[in-house]
């Protein structure tokens, strides 16, 4: 029985380690830091975020039965559902509502938990030597333990509104990694951007968990998933309560994962720490979207109409966010669109139905994404804060060690083979043309090449040809090297991982990678190359093409730097609608006009009643012994001849 209880006890301790991390460091930091030397503070985060790591990694070992096991038991849960083990506590009993504290443990969350922790564990490490010298790094290290103790809350919560505990909290923790440096207003400014359009589409998740409880009887994930899935699709109808509900938990998805036109918090998110860049905003926090359509793979797969939703705006944000990356000069900015675009795949692969095929993009996504987010931190580090590519150049030679693994995360963003990315890019292709969706592929495939030379174009004017800035270029210290050289190594070898396989028993609806021709390795391949060398013969033989290009194309540049007018919209939006709107509508007609007239005119009633009955308050005695009298003697004669 003690083992049995030790086992019990494994998934929460991996899933509260980081929260013990925060608070043990929101208390005490203070007295850990000592003398300016925050890297006690440092250390414990890694090592909180480690462990949970090597718990998860055993949770794993578990799960497919690689340990040995004398009593020939698996998870001695409280409850096994198929190949989910549920460990669960009592929480929430209100009436028919029962909502446990459980923890939900099949391949899907393994994977995603893996992900959380061994990413982030690297990037906490990397973080080290990147906020040495911050005054604030205490404060950084605790942020970054409570974001990873909701974020693996998220993945391993059995139900909805765990899920949406999860959810909320790495909000709330972006809103603050992204304004870690407050005092500088554009940081400021976009944590509150990033907190603010995040709403928009969580009060979509809340309106969608409510109807679902409402239709299906239950916020269990599982149960959800099993209630929906024993009924045929036609039961649903064209656009019937399900559809409804997808739809409002897609908004929601649309929100944190970024989507068309709800993505225009990522790109500013970039004003935080880069670390952060590449913990939240690329290999963990903005897919959330991702594996919650992917959990409630059984739900959407009833409901083709949110599928097709999903597939065209996923491809649309795909194109769009690779377009804009296009023009962008600062190298963060680069990768925080390509990262948007990069999630448009995620989705338009969820959309054809491939579930598992998403994960996988979402899985050999971390490991890149955060290496060149990485990378570019270390760029940014030796050129001393500076982040515009036109004042770099030629720094392969100055920094070689992140000039080389930047470029093993380029190739596989680009789909290179062998390495991660193209076995992930080429098994939604064969999705999308599995699925006969020729527009999709089409849209997809030319998305590709742009992804391609936009990366070429970041590579170049960052490490070929003249440097051509002022700073001093140095090479980062092992502690920020040490992390790039392992996610290189996973940028090679993650597009080896069956993930499709692997999760068809969790997803139970279309997670299989489908079979794809023989000519679409070497077209997708072939995309990928001729985005790379169009790069190559812009930047390095013909240099006055681009300046040429730009002016021909004047009106298109303009539209791509304008990012296609998504910020300008929501700007007129929030003026014109919303602070013109209640200000003329909310404070001047409703407010002032209703509220304070009525108050007004109720004050100017009273006062004008008081008044009149001040004449009869004359303060004197005998005045009010008179009334009394004639009072008295009125209701005496009433009595006696009224009747």
């Amino acid at each position: 029985m003690l083992e049995d209880t030790i086992l019990n006890t494994i998934p929460f301790l991996a899933l509260f380690l980081p929260l013990g991390g925060f608070v043990v460091l929101s208390l005490f930091g203070s007295a850990i830091q000592r003398e300016g030397d925050a890297r006690g503070a440092g250390i414990l985060a890694c090592g909180t975020v480690f462990v949970a790591f090597v718990l998860c990694g055993w949770s794993t070992a578990r799960l497919e039965g690689l340990l040995a096991d004398p009593d020939g038991l698996r998870f001695a849960a409280p409850h096994m559902l198929g190949d989910k083990n549920v460990f669960q506590l009592d929480w929430i009993e209100v009436g028919a509502l029962s909502i446990p504290f459980g923890l939900l443990i099949d391949r899907l969350s393994i994977v995603m938990a893996l992900t959380i922790t061994g990413v982030g564990f690297l990037i906490h490490v990397y973080s080290l030597g990147y906020m040495a010298g911050d005054d604030a790094s205490v404060r950084y290290f605790s942020y970054l333990n409570l974001f990873t103790f909701f974020m693996l809350l998220l993945v391993m919560g059995s139900s909805l509104p765990l899920l949406f505990i999860g959810w909320e909290g790495v909000g709330l923790c972006s809103y603050l990694l992204i304004g870690f440096w407050y005092r500088r207003k554009s940081a400021s400014d976009a944590g509150k951007k990033a907190f603010v359009v995040n709403r928009i589409g969580d009060a979509a998740l809340i309106v969608g968990m409510i109807i679902a409880f409402h239709s299906f009887g239950t916020l269990d994930l599982f149960e959800l998933n099993s209630n929906v899935g024993a009924k045929p699709v036609e039961a649903f109808g064209t656009f019937g309560i399900i559809t409804i509900v997808a739809l409002l938990l897609f908004v929601g998805a649309c929100g944190k994962s970024a989507q068309l036109p709800l993505h225009v918090w990522l790109p500013d998110a970039m004003e935080g720490p880069t670390p952060v860049s590449a913990l939240i905003h690329a290999a963990t926090m903005v897919t959330a979207g991702v594996y919650l359509v992917a959990r409630l793979a059984p739900l959407y797969s009833h409901s083709e109409t949110a599928l097709a939703v999903m597939a065209t705006l996923g491809t649309l944000t795909a194109f769009v966010a690779a377009t804009i990356a296009l023009v962008q000069t600062d190298i963060k900015k680069v990768l925080a669109y390509s990262t948007v675009s990069q999630l448009g795949y995620m989705f338009l692969a969820c959309g054809v139905g491939a579930y598992g095929v998403a994960i996988f993009h979402l899985f050999t996504h971390a490991f890149f994404k955060a290496l060149l987010f990485l990378g570019s931190g270390s760029v940014i580090h030796a050129l001393s804060g500076e982040q515009d590519m036109r004042r770099m150049g030629g720094l392969r030679r100055q920094i070689p060690w992140t000039f080389w693994t930047f470029l093993i995360g380029t190739l596989a963003l680009a789909g290179i083979p062998p390495l991660a990315g193209f076995f992930s890019k080429d098994a939604i292709l064969a999705g999308a043309l599995a699925g006969h969706h020729s527009l999709f592929f089409v849209v997809g495939w030319l998305t590709a090449v742009l992804t391609a030379f936009y990366m070429g174009r970041l590579l170049i004017l960052t490490f070929f040809g003249d440097y051509r800035g002022e700073a001093h270029p140095h090479e980062s210290p092992p502690s920020m090297i040490i992390p790039l050289l392992v996610l290189a190594a996973g940028s090679i070898l993650t597009g080896w991982v069956a993930i499709p396989e692997l999760l068809a028993a969790a997803l139970r609806a279309g997670s299989e990678a489908h079979a794809h021709p023989a000519w679409l390795p070497y077209v997708a391949t072939g995309g990928a190359l001729l985005g790379l060398i169009i790069s190559f013969y812009m930047y390095t033989l013909y240099t006055e093409v681009p300046r040429k290009l730009g002016t021909l194309l004047g009106p298109v540049r303009s539209v791509l730097e304008n990012k296609w007018g998504f910020d300008l919209a929501f700007d007129w939006i929030t003026q014109r609608l919303v602070l013109a709107g209640s200000r003329r509508v909310l404070w001047r007609g409703i407010d002032d006009g209703t509220i304070d007239a009525l108050v007004d005119a109720a004050g100017a009633v009273t006062t004008r009643l008081a008044r009149a009955s001040r004449v009869a308050q004359t303060g004197r005695v005998r005045s009010y012994a008179l009334v009394i009298l004639g009072g008295a003697v009125a209701l005496l004669g009433y009595l006696l001849w009224g009747r």
